[in-house]
């Protein structure tokens, strides 16, 4: 008998993965995730971060998808993580005018359910190479590349009974539609105006999330707005690629010039500027070359300082920080052109007016440093006494300014000194040994 119950309970541990049970979810709170702007490591960690939370207080997610598009490599983790969800994921491309192109189109067509507010757009899914040289971007056209993400998109469609073969024209094409074409051709499960409209129209809908099926139940839901964590909310901000480039380049020009002239604070900020900048670009997804550049760059340019003039180690440097912004962001992005055009536009104008400030700070500290101290100008030539110099503290006038000086004689009024040298602010002086008796007349 006992061997009997044994192999019943074994026969249930390996058909349970496998088979369907239909009950409804005990929550009935639903959790809102925005999803806008560009899609980087970022995006992915702030979504795995709410739906963590969902599996425990909340029945379901709904995505609020409003994207430009971003990183390839970002988009397929946050797949991952809704197909590895135990809740139910609802895609919303919400308010009217939002978007979902290219990495937000496959975020749409991976999600349990599909809706799109009036007024919105799904599609231009080509991935598109960064390459700041042509003027931001070029089209990948490798077949290989393309027909991979084309399948990909399709199959995402097909496993939630959508039209896979118009789903897959979002790359192959870059296809767009609006939210009633995307509802004709079957591309999204409805349309709905409001978040209220789209949880009325979910209530009782049946949803298959891994092996389960759920009955959702959501006409008298609650709803939790998403608030990402102090420190996503920090990263998020400097995570954006041209934000994140900015301090990167203040950054690393303001530590070169504080370097260059210690004392004024500027290397501290550069500093901390830098640090953040390259936080930002590391959640981007760094690339090593890039950093390697950077590096080099800024290395060559400390060794300028040290070196009379400017030269061919500057240049280099200059040269090696431009090469290294442009290396240092993901090469492959499946988003909107446009924004890697602006990108390009700022990795060449910032480092070009950085540079230009560099050449013109460094000028000044070079004319500086190469002029003769003043302090040899003083060295022989005579003063006269303003006030007395009692005790070995007083004034001279010397050339219509007042300084402070010091003697190793008491010294009267108006008498004529001779400066022997200079000891930071105080000038160390002698009396003249001819006008010893001698008053300068008023």
């Amino acid at each position: 008998m006992k061997i009997i119950l044994n192999s019943i309970f074994l026969i249930f541990l390996i058909l349970y993965p496998s088979s369907t049970f239909y009950f409804s979810q005990s929550s009935n709170t639903i959790l809102t995730v925005e999803v806008k702007g560009t899609i980087t490591n970022l995006t992915v960690e702030n979504i795995a971060e709410a739906f963590a939370n969902a599996e425990r207080n909340a029945g379901a997610i709904i995505l609020l998808i409003n994207t430009p598009g971003g990183i390839l490599e970002s988009t397929f983790r946050i797949i991952e993580l809704i197909e590895q969800s135990n809740v139910p994921i609802i895609g919303f491309v919400y308010p009217t005018g939002s978007r979902a192109w290219s990495a937000g189109a496959f975020i749409l067509m991976s999600t349990h359910i599909a809706v799109m507010a009036p007024n919105t757009i799904i599609g231009s899914a080509q991935p598109v190479a960064f390459d700041p040289i042509s003027g931001g971007s070029t089209p990948i056209n490798d077949p290989k590349t393309v027909n991979a993400l084309a399948k990909y998109m399709q199959t995402k469609a097909e496993m939630h009974n959508r039209n896979g073969l118009v789903a897959s024209k979002f790359v192959a094409e870059n296809l767009n539609l609006n939210d009633a074409e995307a509802l004709d051709a079957n591309i999204i499960d409805f349309r709905a105006e409001t978040i209220e409209e789209l949880t009325r129209k979910l209530d009782g809908k049946l949803v298959k999330v891994g092996e389960k099926t759920l009955i959702l139940e959501t006409n008298d839901a609650s709803f939790i707005e998403w608030k990402p964590s102090l420190r996503t909310s920090l990263l998020e901000i400097i995570s954006d690629p041209i934000i994140a480039y900015l301090l990167f380049i203040i950054g690393f020009f303001g530590l070169i010039f504080g370097l260059s002239s210690p004392g004024l604070g500027t290397e501290l900020i550069g500093g901390i500027l830098l640090i953040l900048g390259l936080t930002g670009i590391g959640v981007l997804g760094v690339d090593i070359s890039g950093i390697l550049f950077l590096i080099l760059g800024f290395l060559l340019l400390l060794a300028e300082i040290f070196i009379p003039g400017f030269g061919i180690i500057g240049i280099a440097g200059l040269a090696c920080a431009i090469i290294g912004g442009f290396l240092v962001f993901p090469r492959e992005w499946n988003i909107d052109p446009i924004f890697l055009r602006n990108l390009s536009i700022v990795l060449i104008i910032i480092p070009l007016i950085m540079a230009g400030f560099f050449l013109f700070a460094l000028y000044k500290i070079l004319k500086i440093r190469r002029k003769e101290p003043l302090h040899k100008g003083l060295v022989g030539e005579e003063a006269v006494a303003y006030g007395d110099i009692a005790e070995s503290k007083g004034f001279v006038l010397f050339r219509g300014e007042i300084w402070k000086a010091t003697s190793s004689e008491n010294i009267k009024d108006k008498s004529r000194v001779r400066i022997l040298r200079k000891e930071g602010p105080v000038l160390i002086v002698e009396q003249l040994k001819d006008e010893e008796s001698q008053m300068l007349k008023d």
